[in-house]
């Protein structure tokens, strides 16, 4: 042991040095962990809001977006479609959509917001195959039916609306995602009616 005198100044200098430094290796440690608890940009991404420009869209026609993983069919119906989806209603498993595969405002013979526009997740409800889109002879599936989608996996068949025909394994009508028309050519998917 020394018998020099202690420098108390020096020794409150020291010690809050290196509280300082190590107040600051924890924060440093601690930032990245938190941050860590975070969902990573491709998991918003899978749960953020869709925007779709179908404006350009034929009538007839059928595009494609991605929504949480899953493929969404986008299907611009001619009048006549629309028209006809009254038609067969006695053919089909669930024909008032009483079944919770949509929101409520889409619960409605075109089981959309828009009735010129089909939004449905292309995902059968059976085993989850992708059906096919029909334009103009799916009356090979369904008598007097001419449009609509056959999943040739297991051969269940859907209307435009997205209603199942009964006597097929799907149980359920396509999934309808929640959707909004915020303008005349522009669909958001995942934001719902009101919720804008």
């Amino acid at each position: 042991m020394s018998n020099a005198p202690v420098n108390n100044g020096r020794r409150r200098f020291l010690t809050a040095a290196t509280s300082v430094v190590g107040a600051a290796g924890v924060a440093g440690a601690a930032v990245p962990f938190i941050a860590s608890w975070n969902p990573s940009a491709k998991a918003k991404a899978a749960g953020a809001p869709v925007e779709v420009n179908v404006s350009k869209i034929a009538t007839g026609q059928l595009i494609r977006a991605e929504y949480r993983g899953k493929p969404v069919y986008i299907v611009r119906r001619s009048q006549e479609i629309i028209d006809n989806l009254g038609g067969h209603e006695d053919q089909l498993r669930d024909p008032e959509s009483a079944e919770e595969q949509q929101p409520e405002y889409a619960q409605n013979q075109y089981r959309s917001i828009n009735p010129e526009y089909l939004v449905a997740e292309g995902v059968c409800t059976h085993l989850g195959c992708a059906p096919t889109y029909q334009k103009g002879d799916f009356s090979e599936q369904v008598e007097g039916v001419d449009y609509g989608f056959f999943c040739p996996c297991h051969g269940s068949k859907f209307d435009m609306a997205g209603r199942v025909f009964a006597g097929v394994p799907a149980p359920l009508n396509l999934v309808v995602p929640e959707h909004s028309f915020p303008s005349a050519g522009t669909l958001i998917i995942g934001i719902g009616k009101g919720d804008a």
